[in-house]
């Protein structure tokens, strides 16, 4: 791990304690955008399965990181996924007090997180291969929710749209903290693997995979959605409202990969990250927390 990698990435990665009321919710908490909101829950329903499968992977890597800084990185990773399942299943269990019946999908979609992504009993060489590929695929992963964390920042129109106060700080707490961890699984995977092969073939299932989780588990959600006045039809809303930039553009999907994919690309060249430190420092759960 050379150097130079981590001139530009001199911040701690900590754990924050973090605090959410989540009582008021409604189950549309972007007002009169009920397909928009359900792609929001699938950060909350179906995202913090890949994230648990993530920290697994690189609890498996440590053993393997003798860059100790890395070492350090990888632990405080780890922690930070941890407070973002728990928060989100708060986020969860209002929605089911709301009757948006979510469990199923819950379920299925942590059978088959085990299923794909766990470490399958593998030893000696497979395991070594099977956890290099794993982390290519969360590397890439990761790519995506820094990006999107940095839309959710920067993006002024959910807030202008009403969204509800604690969810909107939710998801922006949540994309300052993928912003501000989002070199620890890239610089992982290049510490115990490294190949460009691997990384390119990883990046694009990465990219076809949330494409396709954050559209399908959208539908799901709607279609369970019991709200009388959910409207029709969630393709169209779906396309209007990232039209509108209510929801991230689903081309970022295509259009980050040649970005990922250039030789020489390294995470903190996606920009400064100073929106990111600026919310965490001010972020509504995390004075609650402290006080």
């Amino acid at each position: 791990m050379g150097s130079a990698v981590y001139a530009d990435q001199t911040r701690a990665i900590n754990a924050r304690a973090v605090e959410f009321d989540f009582a008021t919710v409604p189950m549309h908490y972007i007002p009169g955008e009920a397909m928009a909101t359900h792609i929001i829950n699938v950060m909350h329903l179906v995202l913090p399965e890949g994230e648990r499968a993530m920290a697994q992977a690189l609890a498996e890597a440590l053993p393997l990181i003798d860059d100790e800084r890395l070492r350090e990185e990888v632990r405080g990773f780890i922690g930070q996924e941890s407070m973002h399942a728990s928060s989100h299943e708060k986020a969860r269990e209002q929605l089911e007090r709301l009757g948006l019946d979510v469990g199923p999908m819950v379920e299925n979609v942590s059978w088959l997180v085990d299923r794909i992504l766990g470490d399958h009993g593998l030893t000696g060489r497979a395991k070594r291969e099977w956890l290099c590929e794993r982390l290519a695929l969360f590397a890439g992963m990761e790519h995506y929710t820094a990006v999107i964390g940095e839309w959710l920042l920067t993006n002024d129109t959910l807030e202008a749209k009403g969204m509800h106060p604690a969810m909107l700080d939710l998801i922006r707490w949540h994309g300052a903290e993928e912003v501000e961890h989002r070199s620890v699984v890239y610089d992982a995977y290049m510490h115990v693997d490294g190949g460009y092969a691997r990384k390119a073939r990883q990046a694009l299932i990465a990219s076809a995979g949330l494409l396709v989780l954050f559209v399908v588990s959208g539908g799901y959600l709607f279609h369970k959605d019991p709200s009388q006045h959910k409207g029709r039809f969630w393709p169209l809303q779906l396309a209007g409202a990232s039209l509108r930039g209510v929801v991230p553009s689903f081309t970022t999907f295509i259009t980050e990969i040649p970005r990922y994919l250039r030789p020489g690309f390294h995470p903190s060249q996606l920009g400064p990250m100073d929106h990111a430190l600026r919310y965490l420092a001010q972020s509504p759960a995390a004075r609650a927390a402290s006080a």
